[in-house]
């Protein structure tokens, strides 16, 4: 069965909330949901970054977007409650959250794994999407139709050695996101788990030195499963754990999360 492809204007009239977004896979979803007409909110920690963002989608003639710089390995609930008011003032409504910011430090044996390197990567990769979520739950429970994609990765499903607190916090974000969906079954608000699978992102390049990278796709080559997933075509993979490369046509059906 073939993914749908998403039409022109799919999200025309949606806000979506894209952290990470100031570059790689972020940057790439962004751009891409301000070409098919959302508003987009865009949320890193790096400010410059996010202020190139904003120019390309401005210059782009997209949505005027909205930019909160916001560093996940630092920021308390009490942050996440003050951007949900932001929101609400600045935007009125929230469609969608791509929960894409992911910080990998290094690969590493776990009995040399530094402390503090643990929880950071904790904190950003499992405990700021579960926190995230949770702020801005109001304002997408209000919307007709949302969508809460969780970018998860394959040592989440098969663990591998050497990948720490990377591995743990993917596995526990994809059970995160099966926990959400099975709550909100019964509300407009949709949960996706997405695996973009390898890209040639800076991320990917650390951790796998000397890599065939000319295979890999372009983050900007996998945006048609990022963009069917927040748009309505989504609704039919709500709790399911989708495959950018098989959205293009490379496989069958999603599977189902695992964790």
């Amino acid at each position: 069965m073939a993914y749908p492809l998403p039409t022109a204007d799919c999200l025309k009239g949606r806000a979506v909330l894209v952290t990470g977004a100031g570059a790689g896979l972020g940057r790439a979803a962004a751009l891409a949901y301000a070409r098919h007409g959302a508003e987009v909110v865009l949320l890193d920690c790096h400010v410059r970054a996010l202020e190139a963002v904003y120019d390309a989608i401005v210059e782009a003639g997209g949505p005027t977007p909205i930019a909160h710089p916001l560093d996940l390995a630092v920021a308390t609930p009490a942050d996440y409650a003050a951007l949900g008011t932001a929101l609400r003032g600045e935007v009125g409504h929230l469609d969608g959250i791509l929960h894409n910011a992911a910080v990998l430090e290094m690969l590493t044996p776990l009995v040399f794994h530094p402390y503090d390197t643990w929880t950071q990567t904790l904190q950003v990769n499992l405990t700021a999407p579960f926190l995230l979520t949770q702020a801005c739950l109001p304002l997408l429970t209000e919307a007709s139709d949302a969508a809460v994609i969780f970018t998860s990765d394959a040592c989440a499903v098969h663990p591998k050695g050497y990948w720490g607190a990377y591995g743990v916090a993917k596995a526990g974000a994809d059970n995160l996101a099966l926990m959400w969906a099975s709550e909100l079954s019964n509300t407009n608000v949709r949960i996706h788990v997405l695996d973009p699978g390898p890209a040639r992102t800076e991320m990917r390049l650390r951790t796998h030195p000397g890599a065939p990278t000319a295979s890999w796709p372009t983050p900007e080559a996998l945006m048609p499963a990022y963009v069917g997933l927040m748009a309505a075509t989504g609704r039919a993979y709500q709790g399911l754990r989708v495959h950018a490369g098989e959205w293009m046509g490379e496989a069958g059906m999603p599977s189902v999360a695992t964790g």
